[in-house]
């Protein structure tokens, strides 16, 4: 009888082992399998030649470079806000806390015509800048503009979240000793959220990068000047398809790279922690 039952357990635990091990196969399968594809459908002779493709070489610049100044305007902005955000409490905080998490919910076109009807050339707010021939629509700085509307709460939640946590007495402490709030800041609060920041802040380049839909609505698709890598993909769909696999591979490669560096700053936070 306790042989019998023995049994039952071993094969009904077998059971669960096989259907768990099926169902991790399955979902990773489906989410990796699109992924591979692309670099099955290159070879390297051609990869590397439309690496070296002028356009190409336009599209990753200007991406790189508008979403480093956009993580640059987001992390030296937001940082002292989530700071004070986080630790005075105020009318209204509740209703700006939702206001700035709601970019991560609209759709990107949505956002897009939202800056296009703000800062447009008949805009609410473009109409009054394009009378001192102050342009922002489709051109470089509405990149960065779209960047970071999209991209902003990924740091100012992580951001605001790490020093909602953060117990005040080390700052507290710190205080009685005669140091400064910026001091304070700058030796005790930073130091300890550093880590977690960093992780906020590779997250934020990494979506600034990838930015598309608000980005095509409010800059534009014009090469050299507001076609980012995405936009480039898109644009390939009616030209060189190979150039489209070539840039989706490295956006592949980079947002791979940044959800590595994430890992690792999150693992750093928990051992500090």
């Amino acid at each position: 009888m306790i042989r019998s039952v023995l049994r039952s357990e071993e094969y009904r635990r077998t059971l669960t082992y096989i259907g768990a091990a099926m169902l991790i196969i399955s979902v990773t399968l489906y989410l990796t399998l699109p992924i591979v594809a692309l670099f099955f459908r290159t070879t390297p002779e051609l990869f590397f030649s439309s690496l070296s493709n002028p356009e190409v070489q336009k599209a990753l610049w200007l991406s790189l470079v508008t979403s480093v100044i956009s993580l640059c305007i987001v992390v030296l902005v937001g940082t002292p806000f989530a700071f004070a955000h986080s630790r005075y409490t105020y009318p209204g905080k509740m209703i700006v806390d939702t206001l700035i998490d709601l970019p991560l919910v609209l759709p990107p076109a949505v956002a897009g015509l939202a800056l296009l009807v703000l800062y447009g050339r008949a805009g609410l707010v473009g109409q009054y800048l394009n009378v001192f021939g102050i342009t922002l629509a489709f051109t470089t700085l509405a990149v960065i503009m779209a960047q970071i509307f999209v991209a902003s709460p990924f740091y100012l939640r992580q951001a605001k979240s790490l020093f909602e946590q953060l117990d005040p007495a080390y700052e507290q402490t710190a205080r009685t000793l005669g140091a400064s709030p910026l001091r304070v800041f700058a030796t005790v609060t930073f130091p300890l959220t550093a880590s977690g920041l960093l992780s906020g802040a590779v997250m934020t380049f990494g979506r600034a990068l990838g930015e598309f839909g608000a980005t095509i609505m409010f800059a534009g698709n014009l090469p050299g000047v507001t076609q980012t890598m995405p936009l480039a993909v898109y644009g390939a769909l009616q030209g060189d398809f190979n150039n489209g696999i070539t840039i989706s591979i490295l956006l592949v490669i980079i947002s791979f790279a940044i959800m590595i560096a994430v890992r690792f700053f999150a693992r750093g936070k928990v051992q500090d922690a």
